[in-house]
């Protein structure tokens, strides 16, 4: 691979995406939030640091035509546009395949509809995936796979988290993935069978985590870190021939600006400002170019390690 790289992207997880995370009933007037705000304010971030990104979108969000609308314009502005499935299901890799193929195939239709191109890269809802799930997408001619998520420090954090909301008497949608993920490359690579294991299969570009102990560089903690530790954590990627910093459009969201404050308590990152966000991104997406990585879509990426 030439140079080092960098591939920013973002995962349109709509609010009440959150609300099934969190147990909760999801409220009706802050449902379009992500769409309605936090888009323009990562689009802006983007435009202002000369950042391709990689946008994953829900297929059902596409009914609702200023969402659509948002999205043809981030295609027109050169960002990509890739499939995080029809209706985020977050135990997708539960269903029969049947569901799992028409959650798929439903999403490129979805993209279609809207005058979309038909997507190439996938995520998965939640980041957790199986080998039948990348069966499907390469019968169906998809190029790359993002969803792998080899972080032992995340998958603790999630699994205590899913307890607690137990223990509270909520039930979240979230599931984990096989624990065996997490022995997977966390460079790009291309799958086997399993999934953990390199093989002959589709492109896989993990989702970021820092070297030695793999604590997971997402939007989460990038933004919560604040401007300075943004750029501190960012450079506990160095060494990494590509590195992948994996984003939520609530990592843009404001809770008193968006409506949001029911949802605060629940989702700390909405403890910060959008702006104070915005700030941390801007941090880390400047120390990536600073430390020489230049910054390409998913596709692109997908298309180098391939």
């Amino acid at each position: 691979m030439a140079g080092k790289i960098a591939v920013v992207s973002v995962d349109l997880d709509e609010i009440p995406c959150y609300a099934a995370i969190h147990g909760l009933e999801p409220r009706s007037r802050s449902a379009h939030a992500i769409y309605e705000h936090a888009v323009d304010r990562l689009a802006a971030l983007f435009d202002d640091e000369r950042v391709p990104a990689t946008f994953f979108v829900i297929g059902s969000d596409l009914a609702h035509e200023p969402s659509a609308s948002k999205v043809r314009e981030l295609a027109g502005a050169g960002h990509e546009l890739a499939s995080h499935t029809l209706d985020h299901y977050y135990d997708l890799t539960r269903r029969e395949r049947d569901t799992i193929e028409r959650q798929i195939a439903g999403n490129e239709e979805a993209f279609a509809r809207v005058g979309l191109a038909r997507p190439i890269g996938f995520r998965a809802p939640g980041y957790t995936i199986t080998d039948a799930v990348f069966e499907i997408l390469a019968s169906r001619g998809y190029a790359y796979d993002s969803s792998v998520f080899p972080s032992p420090v995340y998958y603790a954090g999630k699994s205590v988290f899913i307890g607690l909301t137990s223990i509270l008497g909520r039930k979240s949608r979230s599931i984990v993935d096989d624990p065996r993920v997490l022995t997977a490359p966390a460079e790009p690579y291309r799958v086997g069978r399993p999934y953990w294991t390199r093989g002959r299969g589709i492109v896989e570009l993990p989702v970021g985590v820092t070297r030695g102990v793999r604590a997971h560089y997402i939007g989460t903690s990038v933004a919560m870190a604040g401007e300075r530790g943004a750029s501190l954590l960012t450079r506990a990627m160095s060494g990494r021939r590509v590195v992948s910093l994996e984003l939520h459009g609530i990592d843009a969201s404001d809770a008193a600006g968006d409506g949001l404050g029911w949802l605060a308590p629940h989702q700390r990152d909405l403890s910060r400002s959008a702006d104070q966000k915005i700030a941390a991104l801007r941090s880390a997406i400047r120390t990536l170019r600073a430390m020489g990585y230049a910054f390409v879509t998913a596709r692109d990426a997908a298309a180098e390690v391939g």
